[in-house]
């Protein structure tokens, strides 16, 4: 009987410890608990939002530089040209002797992005810029840049952002060979242009970086107006001027060879366009559309008035303003200190808004402003730069959101930290935006890294089903 009871007993042990090794093995399948909130939940707090002007930005030394012409109909239309300074190789180039110029290009290396219509039809102009970049003193989006009237070199046809190029390399007492590039537009330069204002240039022109540029001042590339009305949507492309890039003005040219007099050298030269040696500029203008004009209007004539949609443009365009004017009232009517647990601010994308070309912008940035009007992190992205500010220890960016949810077509925020200054009264809501910003980084100044669009919802009390909404989930806990 001892024998029995003591084989029953193992048996109920172990078929204990057995059962609590399943249970183990199966927590947190169902419910993770990251995600589980404790206490009430608030997601009826008001918000007000504004289509509002974003500013103009300097675009003296951006990653990447927008360029060309997007027709929205939604938003209205447009335009980015680009003033470039033109770099010597070298310090005291020389052509060398008789030297008869072949062909020059204007070479511009994509930076990999575009929005609109690659199937349109560009008409590129180029033109002589009238001054010295490098003696300008500001390069903000909505200047621009006096120019010859002069077309130098024109391209007409379709944009090729992200194929590859074959090219002819020309070396100097070699054959000459083909290699493949990386994408960029070509645009061929007039031969007499080049010739009489690079070519033929005194060797002094030629002797510093700042010589040539007073002798030759730079290009300015634009969408041809007077094209503008015929292309369609059109689109927006981005070069690249990073030192590295490639991109610059080539020319391929003769000269006699420097031994012997009945020889001739062929050479290739690129003239750089690079941020880290010169200022470069982005001049860019928007139309907007009626229904945006009649928002832009309101802020004078009412500016209270709620609209069901709002919008969001970069490269100097268009921003949303929001508020939350009733957080005081709703801490008052909870009756004490709220602890916000988590909160999330969640923006709908406009129905019907998310078709090509004018797809949604993967990502929008959400940023406040502070009393003197200076644009700011909310304190749940505020990680600050690890040697000038410390940031926010509450701050978590890799959750922070902001991107762009293609199967349920909203945006989503966490702002638990700023809820809780809010409400505490530790921040005041100078301002607090929404706007575009590129996919990989983060920007609350004026973007000109992208141009995709949002259209979103706004915030009603008493939304019909599948409305597209601006909406505030508070969880918190009532203190004692």
């Amino acid at each position: 009987m001892k024998f029995i009871k003591l084989d029953l007993l193992t048996l109920l042990i172990s078929l204990f410890l057995f059962a609590s090794c399943e249970r183990t093995s199966t927590i947190g399948l169902e419910v993770d608990p990251s995600n589980v909130i404790q206490g009430n939940l608030i997601d009826t707090a008001t918000i007000s939002s504004r289509t509002v002007k974003d500013d103009a930005g300097n675009t003296s030394a951006l990653t990447r530089y927008p360029f060309g012409f997007l027709n929205d109909p939604a938003l209205g239309s447009t335009a980015s040209s680009l003033a470039l300074s033109i770099n010597v190789p070298s310090d005291a180039y020389s052509f060398g002797t008789n030297a008869v110029l072949d062909s020059a290009v204007l070479v511009l290396n994509y930076a990999g992005e575009f929005y609109g219509d690659s199937t349109a039809t560009y008409n590129v102009d180029v033109h002589q810029l009238n001054n010295n970049l490098a003696k300008e003193n500001t390069f903000l989006s909505n200047r621009t840049y006096p120019f010859n009237s002069t077309v130098v070199a024109n391209y007409t046809g379709k944009v090729f952002p992200t194929t590859p190029i074959k090219v002819t390399d020309v070396l100097t007492g070699a054959k000459d060979t083909i290699k493949t590039n990386t994408p960029q537009l070509r645009v061929k330069l007039s031969n007499s242009f080049i010739t009489s204002n690079i070519v033929n240039l005194p060797a002094t022109s030629l002797k510093y970086n700042s010589y040539f540029q007073d002798a030759f001042k730079g290009l300015y590339v634009q969408i041809k107006p007077s094209a503008q009305s015929t292309m369609g949507n059109g689109g927006v492309m981005f070069f690249n001027f990073a030192s590295t890039a490639g991109s610059g003005v080539m020319l391929y040219y003769r000269k006699q060879n420097a031994t012997t007099t009945t020889l001739t050298d062929t050479v290739s030269v690129n003239f750089p366009i690079s941020t880290s040696t010169s200022p470069l500029g982005a001049s860019v203008s928007h139309t907007y559309s009626t229904q945006v004009q009649t928002q832009l209007d309101a802020l004078v004539t009412n500016p209270k008035q709620q609209f069901p949609t709002t919008y969001l443009k970069p490269l100097g365009g268009l921003r949303t303003k929001i508020s939350f004017p009733y957080l005081q009232k709703m801490k008052t009517e909870v009756g004490g200190k709220m602890i916000v647990n988590k909160a999330e601010l969640i923006v709908d994308l406009s129905s019907g808004t998310d078709i090509a070309p004018f797809r949604a912008a993967p990502r929008i940035a959400l940023y406040r402003t502070d009393i003197a009007g200076q644009r700011k992190n909310l304190p749940d992205n505020d990680a600050g730069d690890g040697v000038t500010t410390a940031g926010d220890p509450r701050a978590n960016p890799s959750v922070f959101g902001g991107y762009f949810d293609s199967t349920k077509k909203r945006y989503v925020f966490i702002v638990t930290a700023y809820m809780q200054d809010l409400l505490d009264g530790k921040t005041e809501d100078y301002g607090t935006y929404l706007a575009v910003t590129p996919t990989a980084t983060f920007e609350y100044m004026p973007s000109f890294g992208a141009a995709s669009r949002a259209i979103i919802g706004s915030f009603q009390k008493s939304p019909a089903a599948g409305a597209n909404l601006i909406k505030l989930n508070i969880y918190y806990t009532k203190a004692n």
